[in-house]
């Protein structure tokens, strides 16, 4: 992660100055960030995708997971892009900016989003996940496979942890899973992977 710019700009500035040639921003707090994901954290990121296009097709669902897609909060100078967002394909109809920018507004119109944690950790423990909460999207995943996150959010002694939030009653119940432990998400549920499996997803054996 680079911050690309120091001039606070409002959402609408951002996405009429998005790039078309593949760069991937942010906008955290009127800041325009790139993202520049490293090497296991794109692969990571493609074995889940993978994992889950598979789910879709078994449990005969109408969802789709674009290339990339912004996310827009409800309150200004944000927009994020998750590295998986599993949208509900008929939803994009009523999303005003959808064709023009690729960007969702409506919590409903989101299946779950997956953030794959790097060096700017605490925006995806802290506000990334305020905002999907409140947006109402059922479900968020962070995969920090480098253990980044402080012990308060992945417990002590400090290894790789996957985290699920899972949207009850308007709150996210948050369940961390390391090792061993088998993935429990109630958008995928039949989903079979360990937390071990995620992360040597992103491990090249030579």
């Amino acid at each position: 992660m680079v911050q690309a710019s120091t001039l606070a700009l409002s959402f609408e500035d951002f996405i009429a100055t998005y790039p078309e040639r593949g760069d991937r921003y942010e906008l955290i707090e009127g800041e325009v960030i790139s993202v520049r994901p490293r090497g296991q954290h794109e692969l990571i990121a493609g074995f889940l995708a993978l994992q889950f296009g598979l789910q879709i097709q078994q449990q005969q669902q109408d969802w789709v997971i674009p290339t990339t897609c912004v996310v827009k909060p409800d309150r200004p100078a944000a927009g994020y892009v998750p590295d998986i967002t599993v949208l509900d394909w008929a939803a994009l109809a009523t999303e005003p900016l959808w064709e023009r920018a690729s960007t969702v507004i409506a919590g409903s119109s989101i299946r779950l989003v997956v953030e794959v944690v790097s060096t700017n950790w605490r925006d995806d423990y802290t506000l990334k996940l305020g905002d999907y909460e409140a947006m109402g999207i059922p479900e968020y995943w962070l995969v920090d496979y480098k253990a980044l996150g402080a012990q308060r959010y992945i417990g002590s002694p400090k290894v790789p942890t996957l985290t699920v939030c899972s949207l009850v009653q308007g709150e996210y119940q948050v369940a961390l899973f390391q090792g061993c432990d088998r993935v429990k998400s109630a958008v995928f549920p039949s989903l079979e992977l360990t937390a071990e499996q995620v992360f040597r997803a992103g491990r090249l054996v030579l």
